[in-house]
């Protein structure tokens, strides 16, 4: 991890300085002294594994099991598999998430390329709770789909125009060949698109055109989502909070 982080010589992240000496012994193997700011630093400092008693070799393979599990990694499996406290590995999990988080929205799509987009609810059903057979609270997830690239997934408000456009604006480069389903929201948004197709779903349509127009992948994903929540976690829950910028607009990039 030195020589990745550091292939021309190790630098001081907290001053910039060159002028460094790698100190030795029990307590202080692997880390570094600045002989400028006069600092301690190690190669964690300044990522996500800094400031943490938990072995760089298990932070390693949780980062790795996260990112390779389709269905997630619950926190709960994260222990058992490192043999780790359930405390130790919810922080884990969520340090490792917030990495993973992306700083901007780069939109998906583009000149000749088709963009599925389709939204699904997420919560459970009256029949599989114990006692109160109130239907528990529905979640709307929206979901757009590059079939040659990246996806980006938002929990909004509700499936009306002007809230689906918050999101699909940010998301979806305008040159984009538009392919979603029959919901009437979708109607006046497709104008805003270099092309927009239909699947009818309500009349048992799935695929048209030789198999291009077609909405699958993005319900693949919803596969995956729903996999995750009722398979690897079981349950989860709403967001306390919004990012400032998508408050107005009643979406979550998250």
């Amino acid at each position: 991890m030195e020589a990745d982080r550091w292939p021309d010589g190790a630098c001081c992240p907290h001053c910039g300085s060159l002028d460094v000496h790698k100190m030795g012994g029990k307590t202080q193997a692997g880390m570094f002294l600045c002989k400028d700011c006069r600092d301690k630093f190690t190669v964690r400092t300044g990522t996500v594994f800094e400031r943490s008693h938990i072995p760089l070799h298990k932070w390693l393979l949780a980062t790795h099991l996260i990112a390779a599990s389709k269905k997630g990694m619950s926190a709960l499996q994260l222990s058992r598999i490192l043999g780790i406290t359930y405390k130790s590995a919810w922080f884990m999990t969520h340090r490792i998430r917030e990495a993973m988080t992306p700083t901007k929205i780069d939109p998906i799509g583009g000149q000749n390329k088709g963009v599925e987009t389709d939204e699904t609810l997420i919560g459970g059903k009256a029949k599989n709770r114990a006692f109160a057979k109130k239907e528990p609270k529905k979640h709307t997830v929206l979901t757009m789909v590059d079939r040659d690239g990246d996806s980006h997934s938002f929990h909004i408000a509700n499936v009306q125009a002007d809230i689906l456009r918050a999101a699909m604006n940010r998301a979806i480069d305008r040159k984009s060949h538009l392919m979603t389903d029959e919901l009437a929201s979708y109607s006046p948004l497709g104008e805003e698109y270099a092309n927009h197709s239909t699947v009818n779903h309500s009349a048992d349509e799935y695929v048209r055109l030789g198999g291009y127009i077609h909405i699958n992948t993005a319900e693949c994903r919803f596969s995956l989502m729903k996999r995750a929540v009722f398979g690897t976690h079981q349950s989860v829950s709403e967001a306390t909070a919004l990012p400032a910028e998508w408050d107005s607009n009643g979406t979550s990039g998250k």
